[in-house]
């Protein structure tokens, strides 16, 4: 591909952790209205980047609240062509501990109440089976081999879900039955989106704890509610600060994203079933930023 732009998504930390403030502070309106944040545009070893916080300034908007729409279609309308997720997450599996990073390459949809798709109007079917993109998965996991004091678990599926209360210890079980190796409450339908932006997506996820799947020792008090909490922050912010370390290694060699084009790039070629003819023309026009080049 000729033009790279890689959108960092993630929490209220990140910009700064990132050295964003250094950055080109953009506001940007969109069809969908304003995304959860400004987003600052800077470069990073020589790449462009543009960093989105998802929960917005101080984490004011829950995982329901997130104006997922805007946030894409913003970071599309700035020439963003690949997208790296991070998110705390919760893990389903014993040797995913917390502190350790997950990229992984399945996703379950539990999200009931979030608007999933751009086009209302149209009917438009992506192709979701690998839900994640493989050639980013792959740049990601190899950055991380490179980082031997770093544990990145390749692969893994996602259980998102609705949220903002956590599992029930039934609910959470259920998931691990299911093949569950994460829970969190952001991935979706952030990846359904870019996917209909024909942008590349990848999760660096963030284990902080172990849901309440996991029985105390035989023996073990229960811990303080509040010694709890600092302790999965605690765990959270060892984990962004290896994600960040992750994504500031790959970004300094970004030559496989150039030689192997996403699928994703392409994802609406044969998507869109509706005759295109019979589609209003001001919502193409609307939507002109995601799909115009299959309207001329």
């Amino acid at each position: 591909m000729s033009e790279l732009k890689i959108g960092l998504i993630g929490g209220s930390g990140l910009g700064a952790a990132l050295g964003a403030e250094q950055g080109e502070r953009v506001e940007v309106d969109t069809p969908f209205g304003k995304p959860s944040s400004a987003i600052v545009q800077t470069e990073m070893s020589g790449t462009e980047v543009a960093i989105l916080q998802r929960h917005g300034p101080g984490h004011t908007l829950n995982p329901s609240q997130v104006p997922y729409r805007a946030n894409i279609y913003a970071l599309k309308q700035l020439g963003v062509t690949h997208i790296v997720a991070s998110g705390a997450t919760g893990s389903l599996r014993e040797d995913i501990e917390p502190k350790h990073l997950v990229v992984p390459d399945q996703v379950i949809d539990k999200t009931v109440g979030r608007a999933n798709t751009f086009y209302e109007k149209a009917a438009v079917h992506v192709e979701m089976s690998e839900p994640f993109c493989p050639v980013m998965r792959r740049w990601l996991l190899e950055a991380a081999a490179g980082l031997n004091h770093l544990t990145a678990h390749s692969g893994g599926t996602y259980v998102c879900m609705e949220g903002p209360a956590f599992s029930t210890r039934a609910e959470s079980h259920m998931h691990r039955q299911w093949g569950g190796d994460l829970i969190g409450m952001t991935a979706m339908p952030e990846a359904k989106l870019a996917r209909e932006a024909e942008m590349a997506y990848a999760m660096v996820s963030l284990p902080t704890d172990y849901d309440c799947w996991r029985p105390r020792p035989t023996g073990v008090e229960p811990q303080d509610p509040a010694m709890l909490l600092k302790e999965i922050i605690g765990n959270l912010e060892a984990a962004t600060a290896n994600s960040i370390e992750l994504i500031r290694a790959a970004l300094k060699d970004v030559s496989l994203l150039y030689e192997n084009e996403s699928p994703a790039h392409d994802a609406l070629a044969l998507a869109i079933w509706s005759d295109k003819a019979q589609i209003d023309r001001d919502e193409v026009k609307r939507l002109s930023v995601l799909w115009g080049r299959y309207f001329e």
